[in-house]
């Protein structure tokens, strides 16, 4: 996930307590959805559906706080 930004993700992960909260969310998701796709865990389609917006919104505003880092 935006590895243009690696340096700053790495630094933001050992120094910004957000962050490292919205970055391990967004992994978690990511491992539960392919858990719930590939049967491993059963879950719904809606189920998986929510889980994938609830990714998506993380993932923006990951992105924000690393637009907003990288324009300092």
């Amino acid at each position: 996930m935006f590895p243009e930004y690696r340096d700053l993700i790495t630094e933001l992960k050992s120094t910004d307590r957000r962050f490292t909260q919205l970055f391990d969310k967004h992994n978690d998701l990511d491992q539960k959805i392919k858990n719930l796709e590939s049967h491993i865990q059963t879950g719904s389609e809606a189920e998986i559906e929510a889980l994938k917006k609830e990714k998506l919104a993380l993932k923006d505003q990951i992105f924000q706080v690393l637009h907003q880092h990288s324009a300092k």
